[in-house]
Formats: C-alpha cells, structure tokens, sequence
C-alpha cells in the first residue's frame, strides 16, 4: 500500500513552495535594483523589513514552524533591498506618513514585552502593514493598467502556503499571511473590475458607431445623402 504523507512532510512541501516563490518574486526586483532600473524607496523597505522580521519572531515564538522561517526569509530579504536601495541611491525622501508607520513597528516589540502576548504585536505589524496598501489600490483604481495582477497572485498563492505550512494554526501566527494574502485578492478584485469598467467605456463609442451604421440602411434618406455631390456641382455622368 502507497504510504501516506505526514502533516510534518506536508507542511515542510507547503513552506519549500511558499519559499521558492518568494525567491522567484525577489530575485527580478534586486536583479533589476543592481541593474539602476528600478530605485526603490529606501526607508519604506526598512519599514517592512522591520514588520516582517517582527511578525517571524511573533511567529516562531508561537511554534508557527516552517511557515514562519519563510515570513523570516522574506523579512531578511527586504531588509537587503533597503540596503541596495541606499546603496544604489534610491529613492530618499521621507514624509510624514512615513515615520508614523516607522513608529507603529517600533512599538510593536515593547508592546509584546508588555503584554506578554506577541499576539499584539502582530495585531499593530499587521495593521501597519495593511495601511501599507493604501496608495497601491489608489493607484490600482486610477491606472489598472499599469499593475501586475500576476505579481500580486504570487503573493496570494504564496502567503496562503505560508498558513498551510505553519505548525501552530492561531491567531499569532496566522492572522499576518492571512491578511495580507486577503489584501492581495482585494487589490486583483480592484485591478480587474477597474480595467473592464475601462474597456466597456472605451467600446462604448465604436459600438455606438455600430449601431448608427447599422441604422443607415442603402436608399434611405440619411444615405441618399450621404451620397449627394456638394450644391453647384454636377453628379457622376
């Protein structure tokens, strides 16, 4: 009889493939910030390799297992882009905004400390890190085009392998990849319905023009004088 695969096999599988994806995600965005294609911006990078590395600590700490070495993973290499990004001279400029997240991941850690409970401390990464979305569905909702839904399906598939590879299903150590697996899908809901709302008034005229054509009948009125010559000259012999 076949052997049947252990829930411990299964969830190493699930964290390997959520680890693999997040590699394949990564490897374009660094290769193209070495490249001087992209220049990212420096201190938003440090804010979310600050929550991530934050949330893998809550994680393990909750005996979230494989599931959360890739949350580490991924926290260590954000924390690499933000270190390309200064290197590389990218982008600067800190606003407002900026530091109030910068804050909010600070006091995340105390915060756990205080409580005894790093459930809170992922409550405030978690938050912060879905602020974080704000000015992408902004930008999802006035040019859909220039998003990639398949970028943002990764991150779907790969945080919900993220929650099946976890060793320890609570809120803790679940509540972090199922929010932003959510957000995820609310941005491609965002990025589709907007691109076909576009379609549909783009068609709009063209099947307006159809529809007028299709009125205009041969030896109808409107086309007899479609084809009359102009006043003052003579018709064809």
């Amino acid at each position: 009889m076949p052997m049947e695969a252990s829930p411990m096999s299964f969830k190493a599988i699930a964290g390997a493939l959520a680890l693999a994806l997040t590699l394949y995600a990564f490897y374009p965005y660094i290769r193209d910030i070495l490249r001087g294609r992209v220049r990212p911006h420096v201190f938003s990078w440090v804010i979310w390799a600050l929550t991530t590395l934050s949330v893998a600590l809550a994680q393990l700490a909750a005996g979230g297992g494989p599931g959360a070495w890739v949350v580490a993973v991924s926290g260590m290499l954000s924390l690499l882009v933000a270190v390309l990004a200064w290197r590389k001279r990218g982008d600067s400029a800190i606003t407002r905004t900026d530091w109030l997240f910068f804050g909010a991941a600070l006091s995340a850690l105390p915060l756990w400390v205080v409580t005894a409970d790093p459930l809170w401390a992922v409550i405030v990464l978690t938050v912060v890190d879905l602020l974080g979305f704000g000015p992408t569905i902004r930008k999802a909702h006035a040019a859909p085009h220039a998003e990639s839904l398949p970028f943002f399906a990764l991150f779907l598939v790969r945080n919900l392998l993220v929650v099946l590879a976890l060793e320890a299903l609570s809120w803790t150590t679940a509540l972090f990849p199922l929010a932003i697996a959510l957000a995820c899908a609310g941005v491609m809901a965002m990025i589709v319905w907007r691109r076909r709302k576009l379609a549909d008034r783009e068609s709009a005229p063209v099947l307006g023009l159809a529809q007028e054509a299709q009125r205009v009948r041969p030896g109808s009125a409107t086309g007899r004088c479609a084809n009359t010559p102009p006043s003052g000259t003579d018709g064809p012999a």
